[in-house]
């Protein structure tokens, strides 16, 4: 448990089972891990992400400074009535691979397995940000038209908000009527960079 605790950047073991405490509802020795979910994070270069998935799928992949990242994990736990624990395994592992190379400009697409529980309207949300394309944008309005529902506006943005599966699935590509960047969990500065960085790679320009 020590060594999960400085590796995943705390500085201490105590902090690092206060946060799990925070995020998961109890201490990493207190979850019965007889169907775990694993729970780890990485660096980006737009900062660390917290990422976890059962043995078969990634359910969550977040910046772990955003606000409603407890609230995704209550969900997640709810949903999925898995434990989670800290640790890696080989999804993670692809995980952060693959989001390496998204973030190096040598990926649009991604191979991850994906579980996201909710209703079927928000699961036909998710899905048809997946068929965004890369460095292509689309307005709240024109993504409820797509899944044929023109007058979900408000509450095709709500769930846009709700996806815990930052990057993989591309809730950036997102934005106003008026083409202006509103509404990213992670931060309107990430937004606009990961949008940089895709319209970027498909210009032929250097990645930065």
């Amino acid at each position: 448990m020590t060594h999960i605790a400085f590796a995943s950047g705390f500085d201490s073991l105590s902090g690092f089972q206060e946060a799990f405490q925070r995020y998961f509802g109890a201490s990493p020795t207190e979850r019965d891990a007889s169907t775990p979910i694993r729970v780890d994070r990485f660096g980006t270069p737009l900062g660390p992400m917290l990422v976890a998935a059962t043995d078969t799928h990634l359910c969550l992949l977040e910046f772990v400074d955003r606000r409603l990242l407890p609230n995704q994990v209550k969900r997640l736990r709810t949903h999925l009535n898995a434990a989670f624990v800290p640790g890696r395994n080989d999804l993670i592992a692809q995980t952060e691979r693959e989001i390496g190379e998204y973030f190096e400009g040598k990926r649009r697409d991604f191979a991850i397995p994906l579980v996201a529980p909710g209703t079927e309207f928000q699961k036909t949300v998710w899905e048809a940000l997946t068929r965004i394309p890369y460095g292509e944008t689309m307005s709240y309005g024109e993504l409820a038209t797509a899944i044929g529902r023109p007058g979900a506006v408000r509450a095709v943005g709500t769930t846009n908000g709700l996806n815990a599966l930052a990057i993989v699935v591309p809730c950036q590509r997102v934005v106003g009527a008026d083409g202006k960047l509103v509404g990213y969990g992670g931060g309107l500065w990430r937004k606009e960079r990961l949008l940089e960085l895709e319209e970027s790679v498909v210009s032929g320009k250097p990645v930065e």
